[in-house]
């Protein structure tokens, strides 16, 4: 018996289909355009977690994931914008504040594109960005290295580190205002249309209204350092999609079958350690997992940029933007711990 995909993996498909896919090689060079982000909107997969009573669906986890899979494999720079939109739903959801009441239903309902500024917080005890207080509310001063969707979003979720190490996370409009200065659009070897900017902050000023979470950095730290042990969706997204260039071709198609099995076994390994009730235990397994995801994902493009042969070296090949996307997701989010494993796991390699 067949059994029909949750709805929200039915419009991720029909997304990537219609609108993604389709346009993927201009966007790679163009940028990630407004009409794309607003089919973004529309489709309902910003609220996929986010609480029903707030306009979300509370899906599972492993809807979560497939729709992440999906739009990875048909536009990793889309992907890449709405993504950061996630952790900012997640963090007004568990916030009992007026500010979840004004600004979750409009993420959840799309109405709103939220992006995040605070991978930073990952380089404690260097603070990048310190956070004071003055004048009732809080003040912000430093670099933001890496901000994601500038043009694009309508908010952000801006952190740093104050003089007593807490952790503040406090809304803001994600545009240019006094305090707040962007540079440039940056040029990078993958995902340039993702529209990524650093952010130079020099006494930008929130009121207390706008904080979604202000806790001890240790404690954020500690819920934090779990999550990027975990293996991806985009990884087996963008590998999948190389692998499907392969099919239908007798002697690539072999190599697509082989690989997509093991890709397969990985995927359910990586995932069920995702669902492990514990975060914090089976880190070594779960990194272990994550290199073994990479070196698929990494074989899949390679495997999709041979078959293709000199025309893979042109800017509008498919096989070739997916081989610089799976460059771009080797170091997305990457923690020290993780950098580790996975040179360790290269050093090792026969």
């Amino acid at each position: 018996m067949t059994i029909a995909p949750h709805p929200l993996v039915a419009r991720a498909r029909r997304l990537a289909t219609e609108v993604l896919a389709p346009r993927a090689e201009r966007v790679d060079q163009e940028g990630v355009p407004v009409s794309s982000i607003d089919a973004v909107k529309r489709s309902g997969l910003l609220g996929v977690s986010a609480p029903v009573a707030y306009g979300g669906s509370a899906a599972p986890a492993a809807v979560a994931r497939e729709t992440a899979e999906i739009l990875a494999g048909a536009c990793c720079s889309t992907w890449f914008v709405q993504t950061q939109h996630h952790t900012p739903v997640q963090i007004l959801a568990r916030a009992e504040l007026p500010l979840r009441e004004r600004l979750l239903g409009p993420l959840a309902g799309g109405e709103l594109l939220s992006g995040v500024a605070y991978a930073q917080l990952r380089a404690y005890p260097r603070v990048p960005v310190r956070v004071t207080r003055e004048r009732g509310g809080w003040r912000f001063d430093g670099t933001v290295p890496w901000y994601t969707g500038w043009g694009l979003n309508d908010v952000m979720l801006l952190a740093g580190v104050t003089d007593s190490d807490e952790a503040l996370f406090a809304f803001t409009e994600a545009r240019e205002q006094p305090g707040l200065r962007a540079s440039p659009p940056m040029r990078l070897a993958a995902l340039t249309a993702s529209r990524t900017v650093s952010l130079e902050l020099a006494g930008l000023w929130l009121p207390d209204e706008a904080v979604a979470l202000r806790t001890p950095y240790e404690t954020w730290a500690a819920g934090d350092r779990p999550k990027n042990t975990n293996a991806s969706p985009a990884v087996f997204g963008v590998a999948e999609a190389a692998l499907a260039l392969l099919d239908g071709d007798s002697v690539a198609g072999e190599t697509a079958h082989a690989l997509r099995a093991r890709l397969d076994r990985v995927r359910s390994r990586a995932y069920a350690l995702a669902d492990h009730p514990v975060p914090h235990e089976r880190i070594e397994e779960r990194l272990a997992c994550k290199t073994q995801a990479y070196d698929l994902m990494r074989a899949a493009t390679t495997a999709a940029v041979v078959a293709g042969g000199g025309r893979t070296m042109d800017l509008g090949s498919r096989a070739q933007r997916l081989a610089r996307e799976a460059m771009f997701l080797l170091v997305q989010g990457q923690t020290a711990e993780v950098r580790q494993a996975h040179l360790g796991s290269l050093a090792a390699a026969d």
